[in-house]
């Protein structure tokens, strides 16, 4: 039995098709219920994020989770005789076409929000979308930067003199943050849970905390070693964040965000930048410099190489000049 659900199952207590009506405990079958009345979807949604949390799921996956699930249930309170679950499921492909039509979303946020209700419904119990074909993700990739507007990205703000300590500190914080995103390729999320203690100076490495757990170690260059040893020796507070805010608090991946869109600006650089595209670009550039992609993988974090073979994509002059330095014959 549905633990979200007080009502019991037509024909004699069999689990009742897409076209029956489920119907409540000592109603008669000419009544029919109202799914959203017959299980608690609030419950739901709550038990679900927990159990996303136990899983040891980011806390951005869980909020995008927790968008998701609530901006549908939503939607169906809206909708009308939802007796069935084939009701239900015609509800859902109405929920499509309104994120398509009037959201205009993409189709990759299409893909994320059909498996991600799946799941949901699945672990309430619900088999009601099981018919569904999950849609193909676009393959688009960000653009990379090359290395010069790698390098005046990161020092975009050394033009920038000031008398000021905090504001000195703060610059050097930033410079810290930006090359440890491409020389490290790490996530945002990875970079903002950083303690100090994570950091190996004398063999430049970093112990990071993936996604599922996964612990790997990763490499910096000596360059930001240097801004590292500077940022520490110039730190006045006593967190064991690596980087802080004003308030001592771990920074959120979105100050982050701004940050490199601000740097961006300031560099004069007119691509999009974002901590993923500098994750990108540090994977592109390994890559081009003849670096093996399964080192890569590893410095990526990627479980399955075919992720890292995505984030790598590289234009045909570099494969041929790989190719060519293979020497095959």
């Amino acid at each position: 039995m549905n633990p979200y659900s007080n009502n019991k199952k037509v024909k004699n207590g069999g689990k009742p098709s897409k076209d029956e009506y489920l119907v409540p405990n000592g109603a008669d079958n000419s009544s029919p219920t109202n799914i959203l009345v017959q299980y608690n979807i609030p419950e739901m949604i709550e038990d679900y994020l927990v159990e996303l949390e136990i899983r040891n799921y980011s806390k951005n996956t869980i909020k995008t989770y927790k968008s998701i699930v609530t901006n549908f249930y939503k939607f169906l309170i809206k909708e009308k005789d939802l007796y069935n679950e084939k009701r239900v499921l015609r509800s859902f492909k109405r929920y499509i076409q309104y994120l398509k039509r009037e959201k205009q979303v993409s189709q990759n946020y299409i893909y994320l929000v059909t498996v991600v209700v799946k799941k949901f419904f699945e672990f309430g119990g619900l088999r009601i979308l099981d018919d569904v074909q999950t849609p193909k993700r676009t393959k688009s990739l960000p653009k990379s930067l090359n290395e010069t507007e790698v390098k005046d990205l990161i020092n975009a703000m050394d033009l920038d003199e000031c008398s000021n300590p905090s504001k000195n500190l703060l610059n050097i914080r930033n410079k810290v943050i930006l090359a440890l995103l491409y020389s490290a390729g790490l996530r945002v999320s990875e970079l903002v849970s950083l303690h100090s203690d994570d950091v190996d100076l004398g063999e430049r490495t970093i112990r990071i905390r993936g996604k599922g757990e996964k612990d790997r170690i990763v490499l910096f260059d000596e360059n930001t070693k240097l801004l590292m040893e500077e940022y520490l020796e110039k730190r006045t507070d006593n967190s064991d964040a690596l980087f802080v805010n004003r308030f001592g608090n771990h920074l959120t991946p979105r100050y982050v965000q701004m940050m490199i869109k601000k740097y961006a600006e300031s560099a004069g650089i007119k691509k999009k930048v974002t901590p993923h595209i500098l994750r990108h670009s540090f994977a592109t550039h390994l890559l081009k410099n003849g670096v093996d992609i399964r080192a890569i993988q590893q410095l990526l974090g990627h479980s399955n190489l075919s992720t890292t073979q995505i984030y790598t994509s590289v234009d045909m002059q570099t494969l041929k000049n790989v190719y060519d330095r293979a020497r095959l014959m």
